[in-house]
């Protein structure tokens, strides 16, 4: 499996320059390479593919207008033509949307393989520079001379920090030890998440937070004058704002993630259309600021990293309605009411910890009749799960397995 390390960079003056011009290029290319095959293909009616492009890289690079683009590493101007492919053959598949033209005003990156950079003792040399890249290693327990990273990404936020990451290729991975335990986890924007075993794990709301500090550095940004430097100095404001919200919600995802990792051998959560909830104009702040699909990717690689398993069951079964006690599926519940009593079996639930032990019952099953548990989309998943959990629908219960 492939790992990465990202670090802080410290540029020099120089190295700035040059990795900007390299930035302006990548977007350059990206850009015009976009146009060309999209007017290729709404023009002429056929697709493009890497061949293709890339011959259409060199055409530009040939011509009096852009020549200037032979004054930077030509590889990571491939890497660019090579990342829109991807794009494009994810977007042609259903799993992405059609790729956007890059802005200059975002996080600017671009990425060099082995064949545009040197990496000796800990020092980076990237191609054409004379001077190793600085940058500060931030884990203390492995040294940074023994990786071999296959390729690395330099970017810069718009707050004007420069970051370096390490792609290394990782053949044993670290296995953690048994636990015994399983997990079922319902996330939710009251609290982030409620376990089976009744954990309740509450909602830190870093944008709510921060938002009348956001707002204010907002006002004085609109105040300024466009395309002055006082602007682009309050733009710099703002960029740091959202960065320290953006910090504190990725450390937050990543210790929650990694505790649930390392307590459990099983977690099961629920395949949430977080990009179809957030078009509920009431609640899409506040579920964009839990971070959902951050937090299941977070748990996903981690998972298979440490040779844990994690199970991601229907987005439709109604693991709020259902009793986990003896099964019993209500007609409604609305989102207001947090406990309600079994008008079957008579046991009182709270919501949020009834909905994770159903979770984790259907993981379970799923588990038992062969579904595709590690595929991260839904409808690898759903079939399994009707099949198990018809019964529980009529009225049987849903077998708890470790409950």
């Amino acid at each position: 499996m492939r790992t990465a390390y990202k670090v802080r960079a410290y540029p020099t003056p120089e190295q700035a320059a040059t990795l900007s011009r390299t930035f302006g290029c990548v977007r350059v290319v990206w850009n015009r390479t976009l146009a060309w095959r999209h007017a290729r293909y709404h023009g002429e009616g056929v697709t493009t593919n890497f061949t293709q492009a890339n011959a259409h890289l060199t055409a530009m690079k040939a011509t009096d207008e852009l020549a200037w683009l032979n004054e930077v590493s030509s590889v990571p101007l491939q890497q660019a033509i090579r990342h829109q492919q991807v794009a494009f053959t994810n977007f042609f598949a259903g799993r992405a949307k059609y790729p956007r033209y890059k802005s200059r005003t975002g996080r600017q990156s671009a990425e060099y393989t082995r064949s545009a950079f040197r990496y000796r003792d800990g020092r980076l040399f990237l191609a054409k520079m004379d001077a190793p890249l600085a940058f500060v290693w931030s884990w203390p327990d492995i040294d940074p001379a023994t990786i071999d990273p296959t390729t690395v990404t330099i970017s810069c936020d718009p707050d004007g920090r420069w970051y370096a990451s390490f792609a290394v290729d990782v053949d044993d991975p670290e296995q953690a030890p048994a636990t015994g335990r399983v997990v079922g986890v319902d996330v939710g924007v009251k609290d982030f998440a409620v376990t089976s075993d009744g954990e309740t794990i509450a909602n830190p709301r870093h944008l709510t937070e921060r938002e009348r500090n956001l707002a204010r550095y907002q006002r004085r940004m609109a105040r300024k004058q466009r395309g002055s430097s006082n602007r682009a100095k309050a733009k710099a404001k703002v960029a740091r704002a959202h960065r320290k919200v953006r910090a504190s919600r990725a450390d937050f995802l990543h210790r929650t993630s990694a505790r649930l990792v390392r307590d459990h051998d099983v977690i099961v959560i629920e395949d949430l259309a977080v990009a179809n909830m957030v078009r509920n104009r009431s609640l899409a702040k506040a579920i964009s600021d839990c971070g959902w699909g951050a937090f299941r990717r977070m748990l996903e690689y981690k998972a298979a990293k440490h040779g844990r398993h994690l199970i991601v069951i229907d987005r439709w079964y109604p693991s709020s309605k259902t009793c986990s006690a003896c099964g019993h599926l209500l007609a409604e519940l609305s989102l207001g009411t947090r406990t309600w009593q079994c008008p079957s079996c008579g046991t009182r639930h709270d919501r949020d910890v009834n909905a994770a032990k159903n979770i984790l019952a259907a993981g379970l099953a799923v588990s038992a009749c062969g579904g595709d548990v590690r595929h991260s989309g839904s409808s690898r998943v759903r079939s399994p799960v009707k099949q198990e959990l018809q019964p529980a629908r009529a009225g049987v219960p849903v077998p708890q397995g470790g409950e």
